[in-house]
């Protein structure tokens, strides 16, 4: 019985283990799967030289390269919990999340290892209380992280990769035990929930290797043994990390591993690497709609699959008629691990729905009485499955009830034959490229600004990144001064898709009676802000901004 994602990467080295597993389109190199899950042994092993134990947290500050894939699995085989981090995070983030999770290590890579400093650096004040917003006591009894760096140049304490790989050596006569609990926490994934700040989504082995074979039950295939995957969707999200990666290895399908979409160098590398499913995030669209003999480039392509936000029907009508390459598309959430839905899944999937449940997951519809709603009436979506995670860390809150039923938060429509098609979101999360950003913690760090008395942060939507966000911020300084003010804050405290592509100065935000701000209205005014043009000189005037800037 398989209770890890690592050991489907043994099964993979039996199995096959002269053909190629990953090829790391940066470096170039090539690793077979007996190469692939030799490095990945040797990593856990160092790990245990490290001192770390079974259940202790592993931070993974990496792009999309092969150490983050040995880092990641040697984690997991060494009984560890992988805690992968968007690569773009600032070092308070960082150190914010390090400090939540009581991180033992963190590995990190020339293009993070600065913020990683930087922030181990703030968690060194933080014990002593000099840093705002870190409890002293989550650092109470843990020591300071020890940082692992791939191909850079060591500070006194860290270690490097390589050191790793060689320490491995001396402890290889340590066996490592198997992973006997599937419910043994395997991942934990900071997401932006659905309040404050981000909270780390406990995803168990059991999850993980419930939706991977959740996907390898979809027919027709999602992933054949025969592919070859595109690994261009950041391994640090829950998208990249199981529905690609976690699939590709059950399949034990090449993986080719892309550092970032490039519109004309990401349809170089399918040419080359004759790559044939390529899963992308909707904002890939728009840069491949306009570029000329775009079906000769696709050419080895036979499935795109979509996921992450929805896809505009009219997009897909678009692509595949210019491309002549079949799209389908999918729902998913990080707590489902993350695949709920595909058009793959059965004939009823029309134009506009997600598609149909994968195997071995059920939805069902909820109006706000909690009963199924009447007729073609939207509902809340909640859904059932062994994907669905044990809850938010460190306690298990927020996670499926007893009846193992858990609410996206999400509306939708469910068809007679159970295609679901999204109407909106319950709670104001805004999707930026995929990537989850609760309007809270935006507003929190620009109410830091001297100056900014309120601020309000709004999700419009994007052609490039599905939504940017929006900020209003109230203050009677100078708009220009201000605004500038927003953007160098936002851009030292938060992630860059995180940041407001807009900023909007106003003397004051509209409430409802009992307080709250009307984003409604505020949606509305940044829809008159958007239009070439205002009909209506009353809209006009009652836009509460009195300055706009947008980046």
């Amino acid at each position: 019985m398989t209770n890890s994602v690592a050991e489907l990467l043994t099964d993979a080295a039996t199995d096959r283990p002269d053909d190629t597993a990953i090829v790391d389109s940066a470096s170039g190199r090539r690793v077979t799967w007996r190469e692939l899950d030799e490095e990945v042994d040797r990593v856990a092993a160092g790990l245990t030289a490290e001192g770390v134990v079974a259940g202790y947290r592993v931070v993974l500050s990496l792009g999309n390269r092969l150490e983050f894939i040995t880092s990641y699995l040697g984690a997991l085989r060494a009984q560890l919990v992988a805690v992968p981090v968007n690569p773009r995070s600032t070092p308070n983030e960082i150190a914010r999340m390090m400090a939540d999770c009581s991180a033992r290590v963190i590995v990190a890579d020339p293009d993070t290892i600065g913020p990683v400093r930087e922030a181990v650096g703030l968690l060194e004040t933080a014990r002593s209380g000099g840093f705002e917003g870190i409890d002293p006591a989550l650092l109470d009894g843990v020591p300071t992280a020890r940082v692992i760096a791939v191909g850079c140049t060591l500070q006194p304490t860290e270690r490097s990769y390589d050191h790793l790989l060689s320490a491995a050596a001396e402890h290889r006569s340590r066996q490592l035990l198997p992973v006997n609990d599937p419910e043994s926490l395997a991942v934990l994934l900071y997401t932006s929930g659905t309040s404050g700040r981000p909270r780390g989504v406990m995803l168990t082995h059991r999850a993980l290797l419930a939706n991977i074979e959740q996907i390898a039950s979809v027919e027709p295939a999602m992933i054949a043994v025969d592919d070859v995957l595109l690994g261009v969707l950041p391994l640090f999200h829950v998208y990249g990390l199981n529905a690609v990666l976690g699939a590709s290895l059950r399949m034990q399908t090449r993986l080719v591993l892309a550092p970032g979409f490039h519109p004309s160098g990401t349809l170089d590398l399918i040419e080359d690497e004759a790559i044939s499913v390529v899963p992308v995030a909707p904002p890939v669209f728009p840069h491949w709609l306009g570029m000329e003999d775009l079906a000769e480039r696709l050419g080895p392509v036979r499935l795109v699959l979509s996921g992450s936000a929805p896809l505009a029907a009219e997009v897909i009508e678009e692509f595949q008629k210019l491309s002549g390459v079949a799209v389908h598309q999918g729902y998913g959430l990080t707590e489902a691990s993350p695949v709920v839905t595909s058009t793959l899944c059965g004939s009823e999937s029309g134009i506009g729905s997600v598609g149909v449940a994968l195997p071995g997951i059920e939805i069902r519809l909820k109006d706000e009485d909690g009963r199924a709603p009447e007729g073609s009436d939207p509902g809340d979506i909640e859904i059932r499955g062994a994907n669905l995670f044990s809850g938010y860390w460190p306690d298990g809150q927020g996670g499926p009830d007893e009846e193992g039923w858990w609410a996206t938060g999400d509306v939708g429509f469910l068809s007679p034959e159970g295609a679901l098609s999204l109407v909106d979101r319950r709670k104001e999360l805004v999707i930026v490229s995929g990537f989850n950003v609760y309007p809270s913690e935006v507003e929190e760090v620009l109410g830091e600004v001297p100056g900014v008395t309120a601020a309000a942060v709004i999700g419009v939507p994007d052609e490039t990144t599905g939504e940017a966000v929006v900020a209003y911020v109230v203050s009677d300084g100078d708009p220009v001064e201000v605004e500038e003010a927003v953007r160098a804050h936002a851009t030292e405290k938060l992630a860059r898709f995180k940041q407001p592509t807009t900023v909007n100065v106003v003397a004051e935000l509209p409430y409802t009676v009992t307080g709250k701000v009307q984003k409604g209205r505020l949606r509305a005014a940044a829809r008159r802000l958007a239009a070439p043009l205002i009909d209506d000189p009353a809209d006009a005037a009652s836009t509460p901004s009195t300055r706009s800037a947008t980046r």
